[in-house]
């Protein structure tokens, strides 16, 4: 695909400086370097300023808001040569004028710490995604993902143990047992089922109205992403799927996927829906879809901005998926 790694949080060529990450005392080195500096997430929110575009915030290592930090940092690679480490802050509480809105579709709020300026905030990066440069989504992305399996992989999964950060907090290892953990990438296939001059889409039970997006499921054991692609399609919509090819992927730290984006080629049109799998399903002609993505549709929504659904519908229409 010609635009393959234009995707939202991927291709900044970040430095993920891998060959430190299991020597602590390069990664001390790289802590008391003075041009190092911290990303700072509150509950799986970045801390940015809120201007547009967005900047993730690069605090100084020595900063007062990260003597709230839950654990060690992760550290995230180098920008520039210089060290960037991811901090969670998910122990701080903030005024609870704040908190109304938390766990809500696209997470509206935003919280302000106290040792920080009026416009720094703690924001929903599904919501602010788009109002990043490339590098600070990369940065923001891979925070929320890294820290996200720290406070679901506490524990050894193979005797129960606590498990310790190791390095560089891209391993847990368990005392106990000695079993080393990796953190975890769940793949997604995403699809664009086209048939004639049409596009494949649904909705989930609970989305807001009108919000529809191209079909996506996990990709199971022992499975190609292909043979995914004609599964998911058809246990959700009832459509068949004959050739499948492989277009873009783009990291979702939502909260540790990566999605396979993919073109299927439709071998029939009757549509019959799984009530538990998806709410509806419909064929979007391309002639609709312009007036979609216009935001002039009578029933359906543009997709959200930085989604690969989006990415994928907008070089459907813009004849460029090749």
């Amino acid at each position: 695909m010609r635009h393959a790694e234009q995707v939202t949080f991927g291709g900044s060529a970040l430095d993920r400086a891998g060959e430190i990450r299991a020597d602590p005392a390069a990664i001390a080195a790289a802590r008391a370097h003075p041009d190092a500096r911290a990303i700072v997430l509150w509950r799986g929110k970045p801390l940015i300023v809120r201007i547009r575009p967005a900047i993730l915030m690069r605090l100084p290592m020595d900063h007062p808001i990260l003597q709230d930090a839950v654990s060690e940092p992760v550290f995230l690679g180098r920008e520039d040569g210089a060290p960037r480490f991811a901090f969670d802050l998910s122990n701080w509480e903030p005024d609870p004028a704040e908190m109304a809105a938390l766990g809500s579709f696209l997470d509206p709020s935003e919280q302000h710490h106290p040792t920080l300026e009026g416009i720094e905030v703690f924001a929903e990066l599904r919501r602010i995604m788009t109002w990043l440069s490339p590098r600070d989504a990369e940065l923001a992305a891979t925070a929320k993902a890294i820290i996200g399996w720290h406070d679901s992989h506490g524990f050894c999964s193979q005797c129960g143990v606590a498990s310790q950060i190791a390095d560089g907090g891209w391993k847990r290892d368990c005392p106990a047992c000695h079993t080393s953990h990796f953190p975890r990438t769940d793949p997604v296939v995403i699809m664009l089922i086209t048939h004639g001059n049409a596009v494949l889409m649904g909705r989930s039970p609970g989305w807001p109205e009108g919000m529809y997006s191209l079909l996506a499921g996990f990709v199971e054991p022992g499975e190609t992403l292909e043979a995914a692609v004609r599964r998911e399609v058809f246990e959700e919509s009832g459509v068949r799927v004959g050739q499948v090819d492989y277009l873009a992927s783009q990291p979702w730290p939502f909260p540790a996927s990566l999605m396979f984006g993919c073109h299927g080629e439709a071998l029939s049109a009757e549509i019959q829906i799984d009530p538990v799998e998806i709410e509806d399903a419909m064929w979007v002609s391309r002639e609709d879809m312009v007036q979609v993505f216009a935001g002039e549709h009578p029933h359906i929504l543009p997709a959200r901005k930085g989604a690969i659904a989006h990415f994928l519908l907008e070089n459907w229409l813009a004849d460029t998926l090749d």
